[in-house]
């Protein structure tokens, strides 16, 4: 069995499947198609899956026109119909891993996935979970799930009638210097015939695959990796606090202290943690360090800090407008961006919302613009505002008594903006540079 899927991957004869037809996902079909491959793409909603077939693209960076020809030339078959996973020789699962209400891991996508995959699970398949997770998911969850779903007559034996790996997302939209056929994948298995073939799966999309002695070491990479990012995002917020009531620029502070050429990565405050992975992954591993008697204390911290800098945001707005005799109540303010990051149209866990339920709750008269994000998508954790985008004319902003800037997108015309609103909260650093109007410019 090894051999023959072996020999499929160095035909490129291999079917590459796909669950999940997301931010991750849908980047992942576009590799694997350009390296060669036929794509099946699993998605359980069927208006992802329909749009997909149609030619069009709800995802940014993706266009319709290619998804289009990969469909029409029967390069990539996105399907909601789960009968068809025994179709691929490969089977990557990238699916949601979001976080309950009480901070502990929600496995249930993994989980409803595996058993699915499990019921369909033939010789010859190799399964990759991509999804972030804590040490032991791919072990502890995945595997049991793959075995006990069998028939007992008919078991298959794992590293030998099928193959099972781990190999995080790595995933950066918006950034056009690091794409999915760029970065380097690590992957890591308990078996060496399954590190063997999943290494040479990732080696044909991917110019660097890291190989590590477990699924564990694979995951708790990924989960450093944005821990790292978390801790030291929630320094620069703090510090930004501090610096700010010192009448000290922390941009300023951060464009001095990087021209250190060791030692220091710059980092950004902002209003707060967004993305499907920073806000969430530290506390996958916080949660299993309880598992283990311990406590996590720079993640957990950092997790506070970050957590807190919506409501730092709304006190600074709510300064501005009483330094105008204005209370938030009755107030109209527009909210600039909703997506995570810059120049891209993924909300996920963005700050945004959590300001705008702030504001709502303040009796706020909530307007927004972002030009990634038409209409206010449907949201996990908030209740949004049936809200569409609002065009930035000068009559709308300077009848809005407080534009606040929450993504710094680079499409937005600064200048453009000052000129003619009458106050401006500045979460990102965006308008430093701007001269005239600086009177109306609050950093938050």
């Amino acid at each position: 069995m090894p051999a023959d899927l072996q020999q499929k991957l160095t035909e490129k004869s291999a079917i590459v499947g796909i669950i999940g037809l997301g931010y991750v996902g849908l980047p992942l079909v576009r590799a694997f198609i350009d390296a060669g491959f036929h794509t099946l793409g699993f998605d359980v909603d069927e208006k992802k899956v329909t749009q997909l077939l149609e030619g069009k693209s709800y995802i940014g960076h993706i266009s319709g026109e290619w998804i289009a020809s990969c469909v029409e030339q029967d390069k990539f078959e996105p399907t909601a119909n789960m009968q068809r996973l025994g179709e691929a020789d490969v089977l990557l699962i990238c699916v949601p891993t979001p976080l309950s209400e009480s901070r502990d891991p929600d496995l249930q996508y993994i989980k409803s996935t595996t058993q699915q995959i499990a019921t369909h699970l033939r010789s010859g398949q190799l399964v990759v979970l991509e999804s972030t997770t804590y040490p032991g998911t791919t072990r502890d969850v995945l595997l049991p799930i793959l075995l006990d779903q069998q028939e007992p007559a008919g078991k298959l034996e794992p590293g030998h009638d099928f193959f099972l790996a781990y190999s995080p997302e790595r995933e950066d939209p918006g950034n056009p210097d690091f794409g999915t056929a760029t970065i380097p994948k690590v992957v890591g298995a308990n078996d060496e015939t399954s590190l063997r073939l999943a290494c040479q799966l990732y080696e044909s999309i991917v110019p660097t695959v890291v190989p590590v002695t477990s699924t564990e070491v694979a995951e708790a990479c990924k989960i450093l990796e944005n821990t790292y990012r978390a801790v030291n995002i929630a320094l620069v917020n703090e510090l930004k606090k501090l610096l700010t009531r010192m009448d000290i620029d922390v941009w300023e502070v951060i464009d001095a202290a990087k021209t250190k050429p060791f030692g220091f990565q710059a980092f950004y405050p902002g209003p707060g943690l967004g993305g499907h992975c920073i806000p969430i992954d530290p506390f996958y591993l916080s949660w299993a360090a309880r598992l283990h008697g311990m406590s996590t204390r720079f993640i957990e911290l950092a997790g506070e800090v970050n957590a807190g800098m919506p409501e730092y945001v709304i006190e600074q707005l709510s300064r501005a407008l009483n330094a105008q005799g204005k209370p938030i109540k009755d107030s109209r303010i527009c909210l600039l961006g909703v997506a995570y990051k810059p120049d891209v149209d993924d909300p996920r866990e963005s700050p945004s919302f959590e300001l705008m339920k702030l504001l709502i709750a303040r009796g706020a008269k909530l307007t927004y613009n972002d030009p990634h994000v038409p209409s206010l998508p449907t949201m996990r954790k908030y209740e949004t505002p049936p809200l569409k985008s609002t065009e930035l004319t000068p009559e709308f902003l300077s009848s809005q008594d407080c534009i606040l800037i929450s993504t710094n997108h680079s499409t937005y015309d600064y200048e453009f903006i000052v000129q003619h609103a009458q106050l401006v909260i500045d979460t990102r650093g965006a308008t430093r540079d701007i001269t005239d109007g600086q009177q109306k410019i609050w950093p938050a």
